[in-house]
C-alpha cells in the first residue's frame, strides 16, 4: 500500500512538474501577461479616417499583445493634445502638421509621433463644379472659409504661394468646422478649406459634383494624421508603446484591405456613422496610407520631417530651432 502510495505521489509529482514546465515556457504570451489598461482618442469623432482603432479592438489585436484599450472620440489638435498632456490618454490621433507647428511655437511640446496614419497631409481647397473654380489661380477674389485656427487656414499661405497665387488674394472666412458644407451648400462662400475626406458629404449636401484641389500637389512633404504618446510613457514603458502601435497599425492595414467591415464595425461603436460613408472615408484615404518605396505602414521617414519643418519655418508659422526628434520617436516602425 505504502509503495503505491509513493508511486502516485511521484506521478503526480511529474505531472505538476511538467505543467510548471510548460506555464514558463509561455511567460511571452498574451495570456499569462498582465493586461495593460489604455485609453486613446481619435483625431476628430468616430468617423472612417478613425474606424481602424475600433477594428484594431474588435479584431481583438489590442488583446493579443495584452492591452485594453478604452477609445475616446477626439475633437481635433488642441483637444486632443490637452487630454495627453492631463494623463486623461495614453495615445492620440491628430494632425502632424498642426501639431508641428504648435511644438515649434513652444505651446504643446510634450508628445511625440510614434507612426503616421497618413503618408501625406489630407487637407484640401474643395468646392462644387458651378463655381468655376478648377485651380487653384481660380481663388483670387474669391471667399473661402476653413476651420478657425485650423492647419488648412495657417498652411493657406503657402499653398496658395507655391500654387503661384497671392493669397491675399482670398478672402478667408474662419469658422467652426460643423458650419463649413451649410456655408457652401448655401452659397455664402465659393469654396471650403478642409478634409479631402469630407467630399462625400459636400457631394451629398449639395447635390452638385465636387472639385477637389489637395494640398499635397504643392506641400508634398507634410504629412497627415498620426499616432502620438508621451516621452514618458515612451521612456518608462517602450515595449507597451510598441506594443500599441503593433495593434493599432494592424487595425490600419486590415481597414483599408477590408473598407466595408471595417465601416460596419465602426457602425457597431457609433450607430449614427452611416456604414457608407465609412466606406467612402476608408477608401478615400487608401492611397494615402501607404508609404512609398516598400516601407511598413506607419512609417516616418526623418529627412521628409525635416523638410516638414523647414516648409513650415519658411513659411513663418513657427521659429527656427525645432528637431526633428523633437516630434517623432523613428524607434517604432523602423523602415525595414
Amino acid at each position: 500500500m505504502f509503495r503505491r502510495s509513493r508511486v502516485l505521489a511521484a506521478a503526480l509529482l511529474a505531472t505538476a512538474l511538467t505543467v510548471s514546465g510548460c506555464s514558463s515556457g509561455d511567460d511571452s504570451g498574451a495570456s499569462t501577461q498582465e493586461t495593460d489598461k489604455v485609453a486613446y482618442i481619435t483625431a476628430f469623432g468616430a468617423v472612417g479616417r478613425d474606424a481602424f482603432a475600433w477594428v484594431a479592438k474588435e479584431k481583438g489585436y489590442f488583446a493579443e499583445v495584452g492591452i485594453e484599450v478604452d477609445i475616446k472620440k477626439g475633437a481635433g489638435n488642441g483637444p486632443n493634445l490637452t487630454a495627453l498632456k492631463a494623463g486623461q490618454v495614453q495615445f492620440a490621433s491628430l494632425d502632424f502638421t498642426g501639431a508641428v507647428i504648435q511644438a515649434g511655437k513652444g505651446e504643446f511640446t510634450d508628445w511625440r509621433a510614434i507612426a503616421a496614419v497618413h503618408q501625406q497631409t489630407l487637407i484640401s481647397v474643395m468646392t462644387t463644379k458651378d463655381t468655376n473654380i478648377s485651380s487653384v489661380q481660380d481663388l483670387a477674389g474669391k471667399t473661402m472659409a476653413t476651420g478657425q485656427g485650423s492647419v488648412t487656414e495657417l498652411l493657406f499661405p503657402a499653398y496658395a504661394q507655391l500654387a503661384g497665387l497671392d493669397p491675399k488674394s482670398v478672402t478667408i472666412k474662419g469658422v467652426q468646422p460643423t458650419a463649413l458644407n451649410s456655408l457652401m451648400t448655401s452659397g455664402q462662400v465659393d469654396a471650403l478649406g478642409t478634409f479631402l475626406l469630407s467630399r462625400g458629404a459636400l457631394a451629398t449636401a449639395s447635390k452638385k459634383e465636387v472639385v477637389v484641389l489637395p494640398y499635397s500637389d504643392y506641400l508634398r512633404d507634410l504629412f497627415g494624421n498620426a499616432i502620438i504618446t508621451t516621452p514618458a510613457l515612451i521612456e518608462k514603458d517602450p515595449d507597451l508603446v510598441r506594443r500599441f502601435n503593433t495593434a493599432v497599425l494592424k487595425g490600419l492595414q486590415y481597414s483599408i484591405d477590408n473598407p466595408e467591415e471595417a465601416a460596419k464595425i465602426l457602425n457597431k461603436a457609433e450607430p449614427s456613422y452611416a456604414v457608407a460613408a465609412g466606406v467612402g472615408e476608408i477608401t478615400a484615404m487608401t492611397p494615402y496610407v501607404k508609404p512609398a518605396g516598400g516601407a511598413p505602414i506607419g512609417f516616418m521617414d526623418e529627412q521628409r520631417v525635416a523638410r516638414t519643418i523647414a516648409i513650415l519655418q519658411g513659411s513663418g508659422l513657427m521659429p527656427a530651432g525645432l528637431d526633428p526628434k523633437g516630434v517623432v520617436d523613428f524607434g517604432f516602425v523602423p523602415k525595414s
